[in-house]
């Protein structure tokens, strides 16, 4: 298994851009792209959900998965036995690997069925996956996967003991070959369908969580983490 690289001591000046590539760049619809790094960064950082593509014995596999980002790395963390990260490990090149994240802010109704769409933020990262195998890292990474679903987590959680460690595999994705790709506004119908009578623009959508629900088994005089109440 390949040494893990050091860890980044300076990050890329947050005003600079990721410099676009082929695979990067849309065939279509691009002006909706952007490839700076705030907007690539709070795309990712609104989110914790990713999907990771990759290709196994010769046929695509896509994969959900959670993932915290790290200044211009990002984690993702699995069972040891997965094949994702089991191939990660398994060769000196690494894992070419694409992943993706995805928020959907509105459903866009057209006139026309052709023209239904959706507004949305996304990016997609392409790369080579290696295995993180420096504990020091390894923690870092774990803690952030754990924020990226909840601000603040880690810090009012058991970290994964010995055996929790050894079960679980960590693979590391440098920010380097990326692009977001964004869509707002309403429909854009063909000027003959305006006078249709069709109902047609933006139906909002946002993520909504719930009131928290302790466990079963919670000691009742625990209350609910201030950070779970914050809007």
């Amino acid at each position: 298994m390949p040494e893990t690289a050091p860890q980044q001591t300076t990050s890329p000046d947050a005003s600079s851009g990721y410099e676009p590539t082929d695979r990067t760049t849309p065939t279509r619809s691009r002006e909706r792209a952007a490839y700076d790094r705030e907007t690539v960064h709070s795309i990712l950082d609104d989110a914790y959900l990713c999907h990771l593509g990759f290709v196994r014995d010769g046929a695509p596999v896509v994969l959900p998965t959670l993932f915290g980002r790290v200044g211009e790395r990002l984690y993702v963390h699995g069972s040891t036995g997965s094949r994702p990260l089991r191939a990660a490990g398994g060769s000196d090149e690494g894992l070419p690997v694409c992943l993706t994240v995805t928020h959907v802010d509105g459903l866009v109704l057209a006139r026309s069925a052709f023209h239904h769409s959706l507004n949305y933020r996304s990016v997609v990262v392409h790369g080579t996956a290696h295995p993180v195998t420096d504990p020091e890292e390894r923690r870092i990474a774990l803690d952030a996967i754990v924020d990226q679903v909840v601000p603040g987590r880690s810090k009012d959680a058991r970290p994964a003991d010995a055996r929790e460690l050894a079960a679980t595999a960590v693979i590391r994705l440098d920010l380097r070959e990326v692009s977001a790709k964004i869509r707002t506004g309403g429909p854009n119908d063909d000027p003959r369908d305006v006078a249709l009578p069709h109902w047609a623009g933006v139906v909002p959508v946002a993520p909504a969580f719930g009131t928290p629900v302790p466990a079963d088994d919670l000691d009742p005089s625990i209350e609910v983490p201030a950070y779970l109440n914050a809007p």
